[in-house]
């Protein structure tokens, strides 16, 4: 009976061992598979650690890369603008050289080189000689036409007075780079005017409302530069001179008109340059330019201030100046600059436009023509002149 026991107690065990030994291996391989995939979990997750770290750092490269290429085209674009400010420099050093005599050859006593210094200080007379055929001045305004409302509040337009040519230069806006030419001013006044326009581009922006068209080529404020005019081909559209005008660019021109740092003009005698001078209490600074290299002949500082100013322009070296006031009065020309001397300004009364709409952002004198090219806000207007000989 003991034995019946043992045996089925051994037969019992044995048979418990053959359940738990398919048990124990099943579980040992589920802890190995765990522990695989714990490893591929963490493979998989420093793959895309190691792949993000490398789309960061070519993402990094290609952004230094781009910066590098930025870098080098503004370092080979100031090289060049500096490359050409030295050839502008050496031009006007051998311009002045030519223009100033050999001191070896120049005997003046001191009394009279005082006393030639003295008559130029009050008198405040020109080195540039007088043409015959430029002795004359403004006598009053004979009659105003409006041609037309196109484009924006302030701009400006003109015809080349060197050309002969009846063509007009339409220039929108106090910022932008881009000209319309219409062949005569019936294309320009026509319904149908935007076909019969040439868009001309130009390599840089202008600012303000400054620009003139002269033989053949445009003068005008290059944008984002204090005081640097360029001078443009119009048929090639290339950068021909530009210069940068000592003491301009630091406050607008004129008050009324603050889009406007420097204001150029065209009359009998060529190009001139208008600023004003915040050193010299805001009052105008004309300069006489040489419209074939840019460089400055003459400068003379005026008593016409800019404070209340809308614009200017300039007849026979005479420069008039117009002003106004912040809510839009009768424009009329209050001060008035002769380069010659020869004009008795304190005779002069004040000389007022015809009624009109706002104020001017821009007044081109035609020589040919005697006529003044204005820009009233938005309209473009033509003042035929009365200018009589002195």
């Amino acid at each position: 009976m003991l034995l019946s026991l043992v045996t089925i107690l051994l037969l019992l065990g044995v048979e418990q061992a053959q359940r738990t030994t398919p048990d124990f291996i099943m579980e040992y391989f589920q802890r190995q598979l765990q522990q695989m995939e714990g490893r591929l979990i963490k493979c998989e997750q420093d793959f895309q650690h190691f792949s993000q770290r490398m789309y960061d750092m070519s993402k990094e490269i290609h952004d230094q890369t781009g910066k590098m290429n930025i870098l080098r085209s503004e370092v080979k674009s100031n090289v060049d603008t500096f490359a050409l400010r030295l050839d502008r420099v050496k031009r006007e050093v051998e311009y002045l050289q030519n223009k100033i005599p050999d001191t070896a050859q120049v005997d003046i006593e001191d009394s009279l080189l005082e006393r030639q210094v003295k008559e130029e200080k009050l008198k405040r007379t020109s080195v540039i000689p007088k043409d015959k055929d430029c002795s004359s001045e403004l006598v009053g305004i004979k009659s105003l036409k409006i041609v037309k409302k196109a484009g924006d509040v302030n701009g400006a337009w003109m015809k080349d007075p060197t050309k002969g040519s009846a063509k007009i230069y339409f220039f929108s806006g106090d910022r932008n780079g881009t000209i319309l030419a219409f062949n005569s001013l019936k294309a320009f006044t026509d319904t149908n005017s935007t076909k019969k326009m040439e868009i001309i581009s130009l390599p840089f922006p202008w600012h303000g409302t400054g620009h003139v068209v002269y033989n053949g080529f445009v003068y005008y404020h290059h944008a984002d530069t204090n005081n640097e005019i360029l001078k443009v081909h119009l048929n090639n559209r290339t950068v021909v001179d530009r210069v940068l005008l000592h003491g301009a660019g630091r406050m607008p021109v004129y008050s009324l008109s603050p889009h406007t740092l420097l204001d150029l003009a065209v009359d009998e005698m060529g190009l001139w340059s208008i600023h004003a001078d915040p050193d010299y209490s805001g009052n105008l600074v004309i300069t006489k330019l040489d419209h074939n290299s840019l460089a400055v002949e003459h400068t003379w500082d005026t008593n016409c201030n800019s404070r209340d100013a809308e614009a200017a322009f300039m007849i026979c070296g005479t420069l008039y100046v117009v002003y106004n006031s912040h809510y839009g009065g009768r424009s009329s020309i209050q001060c008035l600059f002769d380069i010659h001397d020869t004009i008795y300004i304190e005779s002069i009364p004040v000389r007022f436009f015809p009624k009109r709409y706002t104020s001017h952002s821009a007044l081109r004198f035609h020589p040919k023509d005697k006529q003044l090219y204005a820009w009233d806000d938005g309209y473009q207007t033509i003042y035929k002149l009365d200018i009589k000989k002195i």
